[in-house]
């Protein structure tokens, strides 16, 4: 297919994104392919590990391919986004289970579905034009594909303020925060991907890693604890809107962008799978996204951020405390059609 390229190259299987005009977005079809091509690879004695990488000077994969979604989900199709989820996360924990190792060149936007092919690997590189981002609350949803689960492991109270605030990581902040591995300089990446294709030796990443600048987030630390480690979104809300510095201003105005209904999910979602595994998370997740065109505010997300591109969504619930409970409590309870579960790998 034309927007993947998947071949064996040496003793690699080599995975490369080839959809630069939509900077990388993963569709179902592009799930379900590299999947197969996992499955493939896996017993295959030829292959030692796997490398996936991406073509385009803008972006890994800057996520799913959420235009698809808002025009299934406006005609009342919802099952197409359900079955797409439910493959996408699928995917994300073979990748995360992977008997081989699993290498991912992390080079510029990664977000969305680009953090599920990539940050659940064994060895994932960015780079010093890395740009990581998990900013669902923005467009109604939460961060999926594992992403509560990454975020429940980043020091502190990172998870929460990266969860509900959309804040962009760096390739020092990856690497502070533990979804990354290695960085390397972004004009030796090319070499690097050469250099492993060609040999197949992943000692060889060690070679081209460097220490990063500092990571910005590692000195908000103590701020991001004091604020976003509070019980409630709406103590978070009332704390940054007290604080007056630089940092709060900035995380208020993040939040004011999202979704207050996502905001609350997101936060439970993260804090429930803290000191769990990935299958709780994708769970939970599954659980949220699963009603999200139909119940949910993720279409009005996606036709406010990519469809009319007004920026201006008008969310069903449009402050904190009009959220419903019992909307709410459906992440309390199996998603209709059966939970996502590793039974079904």
């Amino acid at each position: 297919m034309t927007d993947l390229s998947i071949r064996k190259v040496g003793r690699v299987g080599h995975i490369t994104l080839t959809r630069p005009q939509a900077l990388n977005a993963l569709n179902h079809e592009m799930a379900l392919t590299i999947e197969q091509a996992l499955i493939k690879w896996e017993h295959d004695a030829e292959i030692e590990f796997i490398l996936i990488d991406a073509e385009g000077e803008k972006a890994f994969c800057a996520g799913g391919d959420i235009a698809y979604f808002y025009r299934q989900g406006i005609s009342g199709n919802h099952k197409a986004a359900q079955d797409f989820w439910r493959d996408e996360y699928r995917l994300n924990a073979r990748i995360a289970n992977y008997q081989k190792p699993y290498v991912a060149l992390m080079d510029r936007i990664v977000m969305g579905g680009g953090v599920g092919i990539s940050a659940h690997g064994s060895h994932r590189v960015v780079t010093d034009r890395t740009m990581l981002a998990m900013p669902e609350c923005a467009i109604g949803l939460l961060p999926d594909v594992g992403g509560t689960y990454l975020l429940a492991n980043t020091p502190g109270s990172c998870g929460e303020y990266l969860g509900l605030t959309g804040a962009r990581m760096s390739g020092a902040d990856c690497l502070y925060t533990g979804v990354a591995d290695y960085f390397v300089v972004s004009e030796k990446i090319d070499a690097l991907r050469d250099a492993l294709l060609k040999d197949a030796d992943l000692s060889i990443i060690e070679d081209f890693n460097e220490k990063p600048d500092s990571s910005i987030l590692k000195a908000q630390q103590p701020e991001i604890d004091a604020i976003f480690g509070l019980e409630t979104v709406v103590d978070m809300v009332a704390a940054l809107s007290q604080a007056d510095t630089e940092f709060s201003v900035k995380a208020l105005k993040s939040i004011g962008h999202g979704a207050p209904y996502s905001q609350i999910a997101t936060l439970a979602a993260i804090r429930d799978v803290r000191g769990s595994d990935l299958e709780r998370a994708l769970r939970n997740e599954y659980r949220f996204v699963s009603i999200s065109t139909s119940e949910g505010e993720f279409l009005e997300g996606i036709r406010a951020a990519v469809i009319d591109k007004d920026r201006n969504p008008q969310w069903k619930y449009e402050t904190l405390d009009k959220v419903p409970k019992e909307l709410l409590a459906k992440m309390d309870r199996p998603a209709e059609g059966g939970d996502f579960s590793l039974e079904i790998f």
